[in-house]
């Protein structure tokens, strides 16, 4: 071998077996920064649901405890809770059942033809006892089960995150469930991404790794210090764009982790904070359950907070921003005894991700204020779809308030000054008008040209 093709393989050798090196490290990194993303991803999806499904069911225990407790007809009484747990489904796929302790089902909205059957011997397709699994879980105390069970939106067998309690008096089970295969999609699309990136990084090194050898084989024997100060430097480049990219990916998961569960337990808040106000407005003492599971909530909703700073309304994808509203208004009025009515008037159509959004936090955040402050009988929701724009009416009969001394005080009006900054940020403009004892008309309005605007970036 000649010196030049000696000196030039000395030279490549400790460059390739650097890049080697780097390349194994910054794949092992990843790797193991991907295993820890989709354990947080994992964990953070699952407890979420975890914290929906307790509470869904201490609000449902909530609203048949009275029942429970009545001393009158249990057969009414227990008519009656089957028939307060049956309008309670959320989605497509959320819903009640009950069993008595043997197994035998009472009450299911979503399979109609179980009622009655004995399926304490069921077993699934991996061979467990799904059934006996529920009533042994209820019967300890009540908690979590993760089992399969048919989908009713779609058919299929899917993974279900159950929570089940018992109500001893009656030998029933309580429960409900969240279908657990959108969290196994989203980590599977998580584990997908992360071994893009560990290719395209080492796609990234073989590139300097040729870059560094054609260059070695040009440059040859006149490879100097300060070449290798460039190569250094590219190296260095290369690592601070690898974690700058880790970290913007950190964040992307944080900004679009969507567990739907944040606007299900702001409603589920909406309803027990109405209970309680109703509760108070009769001189009633609220059930200590019910202080525990607006406590539970709080503390789930601040969790979901802490995990994503950028929460997406699910069911807007999924429903549209009528049907939303629809399902929000529903929700308002099962919570107490002001009456919410929704109207949707004009061409319904698709609309920008950011003004759904908006409108549905205006109503929201409006619906909320009325049952905090307003004091209300009835709520009118006007939805107005119009060709030069959209237009979103909440009106109330409520007690109203001082507009102008709300606004220039700094510790009040913070969820109105919200509003009207959403919308602004859209291009669009929020009035709010208000007598004391005469109700407020809340106007949330979005121009046709900011809709087109949106719809092109």
């Amino acid at each position: 071998m000649r010196l030049k093709a000696k000196l030039l393989f000395v030279a490549a050798i400790p460059l390739l077996l650097s890049l080697a090196l780097i390349a194994a490290a910054v794949m092992l990194q990843q790797r193991e920064l991907a295993r820890r993303e989709h354990a947080l991803v994992e964990g953070g999806y699952l407890s979420a649901r975890r914290a929906e499904l307790q509470n869904y069911v201490q609000l449902a225990m909530s609203m048949i405890k009275p029942l429970v407790d009545a001393s009158g007809d249990q057969r009414a009484a227990q008519t009656q809770a089957m028939r307060l747990l049956e309008s309670l489904d959320y989605g497509n796929d959320g819903y009640f059942f009950v069993y008595d302790m043997h197994g035998t089902v009472l009450m299911h909205p979503r399979q109609r033809e179980l009622v009655g059957q004995d399926l304490s011997a069921m077993r699934d397709a991996r061979g467990n006892a799904t059934i006996q699994a529920l009533l042994a879980r209820a019967g300890a105390g009540g908690g979590y089960v993760e089992y399969m069970w048919r989908r009713p939106s779609t058919g299929q067998i899917a993974p279900k995150l159950g929570y089940v309690v018992e109500i001893p008096r009656w030998g029933w089970m309580v429960g409900t469930g969240l279908y657990r295969d959108d969290i196994d999609a989203a980590t599977a699309q998580l584990d997908a991404q992360a071994s893009s990136n560990i290719g395209e990084t080492l796609l990234w090194i073989a590139a300097i790794a040729f870059g560094g050898v054609a260059l070695i084989s040009l440059s040859g024997v006149w490879l100097n210090l300060s070449e290798h100060r460039v190569a250094d430097a590219k190296l260095q480049l290369l690592a601070r764009k690898v974690v700058r990219f880790q970290e913007d990916e950190r964040a992307h998961l944080a900004r679009e982790l969507h567990d739907g569960a944040t606007q299900t337990m702001v409603s589920a808040k909406l309803l027990v904070e109405s209970a309680i106000d109703q509760l108070e407005r009769e001189d009633r003492a609220s059930p200590p359950a019910l202080e525990k599971a607006l406590s539970g909530l709080k503390e789930s909703l601040n969790e979901v907070r802490r995990i994503s700073h950028r929460l997406r309304p699910a069911m807007l994808d999924e429903l549209g921003l009528p049907a939303a509203l629809e399902l929000l208004s529903r929700e308002a009025n099962d919570a107490g005894s002001t009456r919410v009515d929704l109207r949707v008037s004009g061409d319904v159509v698709a609309l920008p991700e950011e003004v759904k959004t908006a409108l549905f936090r205006v109503s929201q955040e409006a619906l909320a204020n009325v049952g905090k402050h307003a004091h209300a009988q009835q709520v009118q929701v006007e939805l107005v779809f119009a060709s030069d724009g959209i237009a979103l009416n909440i009106r109330d009969d409520g007690c109203g308030f001082e507009v102008d001394q709300v606004q220039l005080d700094p510790n009040r009006g913070i969820g109105l000054r919200n509003m009207r900054e959403r919308l602004e940020s859209i291009g669009g403009s929020f009035q709010v008008r208000a007598t004391p004892g005469a109700g407020t008309l809340l106007q949330a309005k979005v121009p046709a040209e900011a809709i087109r605007r949106l719809n092109v970036d």
